[in-house]
Order: structure tokens, then sequence, then C-alpha cells
């Protein structure tokens, strides 16, 4: 597994609350179907919605100890998804969504480490990856 994050996702309580306040910060974000994308250098920072959030890492999002934030690492191909999510399950991890195709036209698993942080493995056709994995985020 490459030592690359590519996107930090925030389980947000108010979408339009948190996408002024990284305004604010002077932050520009492009919104589409209801979750924020911000380009910051290599990769991305994206808020949704807390909940979503939870069920498409397979979690709830109270009582399973879920802290509203996922790290994704964005991958070449499909693949790959299958070796690095079957990687952190063989090293301890438990894969709470199976790789599989996503909604929007993708491919990904997700996983918990041993402190319980989730982690998704995705391949995007609609996200570049440069040659050094940096992520660049489509306009959309």
């Amino acid at each position: 597994m490459d030592q690359r994050i590519s996107l930090v996702t925030l389980g947000v309580g108010d979408l339009a609350r948190a996408r002024t306040f990284y305004a604010g910060l002077g932050w520009h974000g492009q919104e589409v179907e209801e979750t924020v994308f911000f380009q910051a250098g290599a990769m991305a920072l994206v808020l949704w919605d807390r909940g979503k959030l939870a069920a498409d890492s397979g979690l709830t999002a109270t009582g399973s100890g879920f802290d509203g934030v996922t790290l994704a690492q964005n991958v070449r191909s499909e693949g790959e998804v299958d070796e690095i999510v079957a990687a952190a399950r063989d090293a301890g991890a438990t894969v709470t969504r199976a790789p599989a195709p996503t909604f929007y036209g993708g491919y990904a698993g997700v996983f918990l480490d041993p402190d319980g942080h989730a982690w998704e493995i995705a391949f995007n056709p609609g996200f570049t990856l440069d040659d050094d994995g940096a992520l660049v985020l489509p306009e959309f």
C-alpha cells in the first residue's frame, strides 16, 4: 500500500454551516450531490452528512464509536482496491464494507484499523491521480 492519503472526509451535522465556515477561512469548494469538495494540495477535504458518511462506511453514526471522519486512498484499479483491503484484513483490520461497485461508478471498500479509524480504499474513474499519486479534483 502506498503511503498516501487522497481524501479526508468530515461527517457534518449541517452542510451549509460547515461550508460557510470553511469559506470564511478562504477555502473555495465545489458542491455536488450534497457533498462539498475542497482541493487541498495533493489531496482533498470533503464535507458530507455525518449519517450518510457512516452508512457509506458500513457503520452507524451513533453507538458504533464512529468519530465522523474517514480517510481515503484512491488507487488506479479495482484490483488494487481488492489487494489493499485484503492486506488490511490480514494485518488485523475489520472490513466494514467489502470491495464492490459504488453509486458514483467506481469501486471501493472500507476497513477499520485496530484503533477504529475508518479507511476507504477507492478506484474512482472521475478523479485523476498524478504520477506521484496526487489527487486532482475535476471541475464539477
